[in-house]
């Protein structure tokens, strides 16, 4: 999960009065994020995600290994802390909890849209906090797609740029962001689209670290994500439907700005998406990683997500709710989501991820497949 900068029309030389208005911007997402308004009214299909229980599981808590490959590196657990703050100078705190806990439980952390801070040094170190409180830990870096390629003739991110973002957070992987929706609903988004596609390729070939494809909150399909893949992208990041929808953020923003046009868009597409649970069948035999993050509430939607196919989860939203409460709050949090991983692995008789045996499928997620053809 992350959010759009709304400053690429300005491009790279964008005012200090523009950058001010980023980091305000910035503020609010993260603020709405928090408010319950901002979750989709559609789930995210794990309910339609059935593990097959074993009245045998024939292991122990102790037996299971939640170890995971991840990009050249191994987690201690298959989770990454979604990106989703920085920008504004109050969000180095918390992104300092998010490095810690991450450091702490050997999780993969990644942070928000670097754009304002490739424009303004002040909040540099908004970004930074995460690697000084994380030495040791996977961390992602996370530009937008959109700010790739040119819009109303501003140029988009050159190959200094990405290094500068993956420099600034001493990234191990660098996301590029696809919030399309996000663009068209926020007053000051984006409105061109064409050339996406090849922006990521040019990412691909600039960046000094992998680049991980990753959708926030609208889903990725099969057609977008195979093209993804053929673009050179080392992972996709599926920030399906289910959880946190920017649609509804930026319609709230519009809103309290008085721009009932951008208001009422937000509002038709505030549930616009693919669930991640679906989002993961469309993207789980492309052969690269596979990151389902959206409505992950949970170790068992976690256990869902991994039998289905994926490599990681990403939670975004509840992990940011309790790391408001400071980092032993946070790592309390994820210690018992996983508790709740290793009970639903010892319950499906599994004592890793990848000995889930094939879940059933209802409701849905499994009309979607079927449509799709997908099973």
């Amino acid at each position: 999960m992350t959010d759009g900068d709304g400053v690429a029309r300005a491009g790279t030389r964008v005012g200090a009065q523009g950058a001010a208005t980023a980091k305000d911007r910035k503020r609010q997402h993260l603020e709405l994020v928090l408010d319950g308004a901002s979750q989709h009214a559609r789930d995210a299909g794990w309910g339609d995600v059935h593990l097959v229980p074993r009245v045998l599981p024939g292991c122990s808590v102790a037996e299971v290994d939640l170890r995971t490959s991840f990009l050249g590196a191994t987690l201690r657990a298959p989770v990454m802390i979604a990106g989703m703050t920085g920008g504004f100078p109050d969000a180095g705190h918390l992104n300092a909890t998010l490095g810690e806990a991450a450091a702490e439980l050997g999780l993969a952390v990644g942070v928000g849209s670097q754009r304002v801070a490739l424009i303004d040094a002040s909040v540099r170190d908004s970004f930074a906090a995460v690697r000084r409180h994380a030495p040791d830990a996977f961390v992602l870096g996370n530009v937008g797609a959109c700010q790739l390629i040119d819009q109303d003739g501003t140029p988009g991110l050159t190959p200094a740029d990405l290094a500068r973002a993956v420099e600034m957070v001493g990234a191990d992987a660098l996301a590029v962001h696809l919030n399309v929706v996000q663009e068209l609903v926020q007053p000051e988004g984006d409105r061109s689209f064409t050339g996406l596609l090849e922006g990521v390729a040019g990412a691909v070939a600039a960046s000094p670290v992998p680049v991980v494809a990753k959708e926030t909150g609208a889903g990725m399909d099969r057609q977008g994500a195979t093209a993804l893949v053929a673009s050179g992208v080392a992972a996709l990041d599926v920030g399906g439907l289910g959880g946190t929808s920017f649609a509804r953020i930026e319609r709230d923003r519009a809103a309290a700005l008085g721009d009932e046009h951008a208001a009422r868009l937000g509002e038709v597409f505030a549930d616009w998406g693919i669930p991640t649970a679906a989002s993961v069948l469309e993207t789980r035999t492309l052969g690269v990683p596979v990151i389902a993050t959206g409505g992950v509430r949970s170790g068992l939607d976690a256990a869902r997500a991994l039998a289905l196919g994926a490599t990681l989860v990403g939670v975004g939203r509840p992990a940011v709710e309790a790391a408001q409460r400071g980092t032993a709050a946070l790592v309390r949090y994820l210690e018992g989501f996983l508790d709740e991983l290793r009970a639903a692995l010892v319950l499906a008789g599994a004592s890793a991820a990848g000995q889930l045996g094939s879940p059933v499928l209802s409701g849905f997620t499994l009309e979607w497949a079927r449509q799709r053809a997908l099973l």
